[in-house]
C-alpha cells in the first residue's frame, strides 16, 4: 500500500492543491498528520479537502488552539493572533470537525502515525537526543510524526547504530527514495506542506510504500505570492507571511 502522508498544512491552500497535484496517481490512501489550519489564510477551504482526501487524520496543536480544545497560552504572540483569526473564520461545522480529530497515536498497516511523539502529542522531536528513546522502545518500526516542520528524520540500525535521514537540498526538484532496512527503526517526517522550516520553502509531503518498504520525500513550489497576499490581505502579522519565502 501506497500512503500519502501530509503534515502542518496550516491553512495554506496553494500549497496542498500543489501537494496534491504533484502525488496525484501515485498513492492510495492519504494520511493527515495534524495542524490542518492556524497560520494561513483559507482553514475553512482546507479542511475541507483534507476531509475529503484522507482516510485518517490526526490533530495537531494548532487543530486544538484554534477549536478551543487549548488556550494557546504556550503559542508566541503571532501564533496566538493566527489561531484566534481561525477561530473566527471557521464554520460551525469545520469547528465541530477539529474539535472530534483523534489524538493519535494511530496505527496503519504496521506503522505508526503521531502529530508530536509517540508520547506526548505536543511534543518536539528535532535531534537525535529528542529521538533516541523513542527509536530504543519503538511500539512499531516505523512511526511517522510531524510538528517539527522539518523533512526527513531519523534511523536506529539493527546494528545499534543512529543516524539522520537527510532532508533534501533545495536544489533538488525529483524525490529522494529511502529504503527502509529489516530490523532497522525510523522516525521520520514528511515535512510541513504549508510552512517548511528548513530553509526550502516549497512545500513539503511524502509517500510511505509499504509493500516496497520505501519512503518518498517530496518538494514542490506553489504560488508563494498568492498565499501571502491574502496573509497581508487578513491583517495577519507580518512574520507569518514573510517567513513562507525562505522555508523558515
Amino acid at each position: 500500500m501506497r500512503y500519502l502522508l501530509l503534515s502542518d498544512v496550516h491553512s495554506n491552500l496553494e500549497a496542498l492543491d500543489a501537494c496534491l497535484q504533484v502525488a496525484e496517481g501515485k498513492y492510495e490512501t492519504a494520511v493527515c498528520l495534524g495542524d490542518i489550519v492556524g497560520y494561513g489564510p483559507n482553514p475553512n477551504e482546507v479542511i475541507e479537502k483534507i476531509r475529503h482526501v484522507c482516510r485518517a487524520v490526526i490533530r495537531g496543536n494548532h487543530d486544538k488552539a484554534s477549536c478551543g480544545i487549548d488556550d494557546a497560552h504556550d503559542f508566541n504572540p503571532n501564533a496566538r493572533i493566527a489561531a484566534e483569526f481561525t477561530r473566527q473564520l471557521l464554520s460551525p461545522d469545520h469547528l465541530e470537525y477539529l474539535r472530534h480529530l483523534p489524538s493519535g497515536p494511530a496505527i496503519f498497516d504496521g506503522f505508526m502515525v503521531v502529530h508530536g511523539s509517540p508520547r506526548d502529542e505536543d511534543e518536539y522531536i528535532v535531534s537525535s537526543v529528542e529521538a533516541l528513546p523513542f527509536l530504543r522502545s519503538p511500539e512499531a518500526q516505523v512511526v511517522c510524526f510531524g510538528h517539527t516542520h522539518l523533512q526527513g528524520g531519523f534511523m536506529f540500525s539493527a546494528a545499534g547504530r543512529l543516524q539522520s535521514v537527510q532532508f533534501l537540498r533545495p536544489q533538488d526538484a525529483i524525490p529522494r527514495a529511502v529504503s527502509l532496512e529489516n530490523g532497522a527503526r525510523y522516525l521520520l517526517n514528511p515535512g510541513s506542506v504549508g510552512q517548511p522550516r528548513d530553509y526550502d520553502w516549497r512545500a513539503a509531503f511524502a509517500i510511505l510504500d509499504t509493500d516496497h518498504s520505501q519512503i518518498e520525500f517530496y518538494r514542490t513550489a506553489y504560488d508563494v505570492a498568492q498565499t501571502q497576499a491574502k496573509m497581508e490581505q487578513a491583517g495577519l502579522p507580518p512574520p507569518l507571511y514573510h517567513r513562507l519565502s525562505v522555508g523558515r
